[in-house]
């Protein structure tokens, strides 16, 4: 029996008052944004303007896609491989494997950050864009190693065994018979990943000292360093920072909910 909207109300009036709380700080931070310091300049976007320019976001927007580009597609699509042989074929060395896959999940970020600092130094990487992308490999793909294997371990062994009386072979039963059922994981992958290569700021501030590689996070930094008396500017600067991510939401919205809801990680 389905309730009725009387019952509905004070669900409604609670997510109307979280919806606010959590509108709030963005409208805020909009209409700061919008605010034009002198009428006469490039109208409401001026600050959007001045941010790019003086502000170089442009050079750093550029890095910070190329960057979460290509650690999102390599992490990926080593995360829904090594997923498949971890939730779905016979690996040998499976309970030594796994656990180290998962090191690079477990051990805080934080505590790795002078031994990979001195590791790229002695590889001659640092102040390359190769220092970022590679340590955000390898952490993305522990995560992606566990998201991916517990979904595909979730699905019936049943679709696997037809396929291959089918005459598939392991690489289309992957392609062909999984990845359609897994769309809503590895979209909720890609999100995810995506959203922490482009927000991460300690690894690009540590590996990058040469202001022509930094990305958006480091260069909104030193921006506000520099303009922090500037509160419309400012808030430019947070905006271009966060809409690629929220854009990527946005697309990815009905599917991202959906590998959340199916609950691609269980127990």
């Amino acid at each position: 029996m389905k309730p009725t909207f009387r019952k509905l109300i004070p669900h409604y009036l609670l997510l109307c008052l979280v919806l606010f709380f959590v509108l709030l700080p963005l409208w805020g931070m909009l209409s700061k944004a919008f605010e034009n310091p002198d009428p006469g300049s490039f109208g409401a976007l001026a600050n959007f303007k001045r941010a790019w320019t003086v502000g170089k976001f442009g050079l750093f927007f550029k890095n910070s896609l190329i960057v979460a580009l290509i650690v999102t597609a390599i992490s990926v699509l080593l995360s829904i491989l090594s997923g498949y042989a971890f939730g779905k074929l016979s690996v040998s060395g499976k309970s030594l494997l796994f656990p180290l896959i998962l090191l690079g999940y477990m051990v805080p970020f934080d505590a790795a950050i002078i031994p990979l600092y001195n590791w790229m130094r002695s590889l001659g990487l640092t102040d390359t864009l190769w220092a970022l992308i590679l340590p955000q490999i390898g952490l993305s793909v522990s995560f992606g190693t566990l998201w991916m294997s517990s979904y595909f371990e979730s699905l019936p062994d049943e679709l696997v065994d037809q396929a291959t009386i089918d005459g598939c072979s392991r690489w289309q039963v992957l392609w062909k018979v999984l990845m359609p059922i897994a769309r809503p994981a590895s979209s909720t992958l890609i999100v995810l990943i995506f959203m922490w290569t482009w927000n991460e700021f300690l690894l690009a501030l540590v590996m990058i000292q040469k202001e022509s590689l930094r990305t958006l996070p480091v260069g909104l930094a030193f921006f506000q360093g520099r303009y922090s008396a500037n509160i419309p500017l400012m808030a430019a600067g947070a905006i271009i920072v966060a809409l690629p991510t929220l854009l990527l939401y946005i697309f990815f919205q009905k599917q991202f909910l959906q590998g959340l809801s199916s609950g691609a990680i269980k127990g």
